[in-house]
């Protein structure tokens, strides 16, 4: 399997374009986001997805793990990483059931 940036484009991917998915880098690791919302974490090559009752529902029997020492439990995907569209509904499924970000503040000048 692909490592760092390699992986995070395999994962990327496997996600029907018809999403509005985008990633980011940050802090050795990356955060992927759709439509706004933040819904997975990768870091060291594997991914986190945020956890939710939709999220778990949909999965059934999950994994939790931190993505990061000191960090909440997420969802850790495994083997299903390679049905896109198995990981599609997650991720939809997942952003449905986040709220709307809100609005960041602008910093003074």
């Amino acid at each position: 399997m692909a490592q760092g940036l390699e992986f995070v484009e395999y994962v990327t991917d496997q996600v029907d374009d018809s999403c509005n998915l985008t990633h980011r880098m940050m802090f050795g690791g990356c955060t992927l986001y759709l439509d706004g919302k933040v819904v997975a974490l990768i870091c060291g090559d594997q991914l986190f997805v945020k956890p939710t009752r939709a999220g778990r529902e949909f999965i059934g029997n999950v994994v939790e793990a931190p993505a990061y020492s000191g960090a909440k439990n997420s969802f850790l995907i495994e083997d299903q990483i390679e049905d896109g569209d198995w990981l599609t509904n997650l991720l939809t499924a997942t952003a449905a059931d986040l709220p709307v970000p809100k609005p960041r503040k602008k910093r003074p000048l």
